[in-house]
């Protein structure tokens, strides 16, 4: 596996154990990094505070393209590999669209259901496709990066 599909895959660990353990995501990112087994790349740390920094953006472009699907009934995988793909869709200017898509399709697949593969590139390719009117928020700054 390419050192950057292991850091997508790393990061949705993270956004996926501070959901379901109901913990601010930056406080488990510092946690992750400080125990660093598994370690954290800095991609996969850039990752999950680029979502951290733009959720409320992010959440909201998800909601608003996801035909007949709120937030919560999503698969929490789903939801996080979608925050995930957005964000690299949108925020990411190294990443091309095609591969942020390719690369969160291929994690519900191995990660979550039967149809999931389908859902996250159907939203996907629709935001990709409406990326030039959509106009993200700047950026937030990154935050600084943790001591190790």
């Amino acid at each position: 596996m390419a050192a950057r599909s292991k850091a997508r895959k790393r990061a949705l660990d993270v956004l996926f154990e501070a959901e379901v353990r109901d913990v601010p995501v930056l406080d488990l990112l510092a946690e992750r990094i400080t125990i660093g087994d598994p370690p954290v790349s800095e991609y996969a740390a850039d990752l999950v505070r680029g979502v951290a920094a733009n959720r409320e953006r992010i959440d909201f472009l998800i909601a608003g393209h996801a035909e007949g699907w709120t937030l919560d009934r999503m698969p929490a995988v789903d939801r996080n590999v979608l925050r995930v793909g957005v964000y690299e869709l949108l925020w990411s200017d190294e990443v091309p669209d095609p591969v942020a898509i390719s690369e969160a399709v291929a994690l519900v697949h191995d990660l979550s259901t039967d149809a999931s593969p389908a859902f996250v590139n159907g939203i996907l390719a629709r935001l990709a496709t409406l990326k030039p009117t959509l106009a993200p928020s700047p950026p937030s700054p990154p935050e600084p990066p943790l001591p190790a």
